[in-house]
């Protein structure tokens, strides 16, 4: 799919106690090994993690509190609008709190999967994702590196990475709203912890 915006961002729209409180309800909760969808539940041998690791290292928190998709919902919409996407979309999955130490990153991916999800009885079920959210929670000063940086590729094997660094939400309370299906990454923390809320954007599959 051919896109004009491969993503849009709000800078310092998230007020910092927001933020604050935010931060302070992820680490006061039991964080859990990131992992990536193959892995799914299963617990995982030791030569698992470290084939995972070599994907992704990270630790994180599922929050599903309704004041904060209250706060961030109105940004999602916008930006919907105004990158020009105009994505179908209804449903919010639990909100990811990522909290990424010195060296742990999380290498290039896309957060779509092959096909719709398959949860009966659940608001998921038969929906896929559209649209992702990364809320900077930490304030940049507080920690180098981590940078979220998108792959604008052409998915035609022979053509080169056209990437970009988002620099834009650097700042506390800045976001960025991007299709699912475009490939990104988080470059390792070299000091200090990067804090950040992603969400998950559902709707029925693209017609």
């Amino acid at each position: 799919m051919n896109l004009l915006n491969y993503y849009w961002y709000f800078k310092n729209v998230v007020p910092a106690h927001i933020c604050d409180d935010i931060i302070k309800y992820g680490l006061q909760t039991r964080e859990q090994m990131a992992v990536t969808g193959g892995y799914g539940s299963q617990k995982l041998n030791p030569k698992q993690v470290k084939d995972l690791k070599k994907k992704r290292d990270s630790n994180i928190v599922w929050i599903s509190e309704n004041w904060i998709y209250k706060e961030l919902h109105p940004y999602i919409r916008q930006a919907n609008m105004n990158a020009g996407w105009n994505f179908e979309w209804d449903y919010s999955e639990p909100c990811q709190f990522t909290k990424y130490n010195k060296g742990q990153y999380y290498d290039w991916h896309c957060d779509s999967w092959e096909g719709a999800y398959n949860k009966p009885n659940t608001n998921s079920h038969g929906k896929i994702r559209k649209l992702s959210v990364t809320l900077s929670l930490s304030d940049e000063k507080n920690y180098k590196g981590g940078e979220l940086e998108f792959d604008f590729r052409n998915m035609d094997p022979d053509k080169k990475r056209n990437t970009k660094i988002c620099t834009d939400i650097r700042p506390k309370g800045s976001m960025v709203v991007f299709p699912s299906f475009v490939w990104h990454r988080v470059k390792p923390v070299t000091k200090g912890s990067r804090y950040s809320l992603v969400i998950w954007n559902l709707g029925w599959p693209f017609k």
